[in-house]
């Protein structure tokens, strides 16, 4: 398996981390509870963003660029 391919599953693993920290947190009981997984859902966050930059660098993650006339469009939808 090259670098590449172990960097993906390692994105959609704390990709699905980050998903079950979100749901935690909304459906905490406590503020104890609540506060545990918005921490823990914050750290995961921090880690996903730091994979991404790193496949973004090397060239392993392409997004495209909106055109401004469908990001104004959906301001403008969204704005209403």
């Amino acid at each position: 398996m090259e670098d590449k391919d172990l960097m993906e599953n390692e994105l959609l693993v704390i990709k699905g981390v980050c998903d079950l920290y979100l749901h935690g947190t909304i459906e905490s009981s406590t503020a104890e509870v609540h506060t545990a997984f918005k921490e823990a859902l914050n750290e995961t966050l921090n880690i996903q963003n730091k994979i991404y930059n790193l496949m973004a660098e090397k060239g392993w993650y392409k997004t495209d660029v909106a055109e401004q006339t469908k990001i104004d469009s959906a301001k403008q939808k969204f704005s209403k």
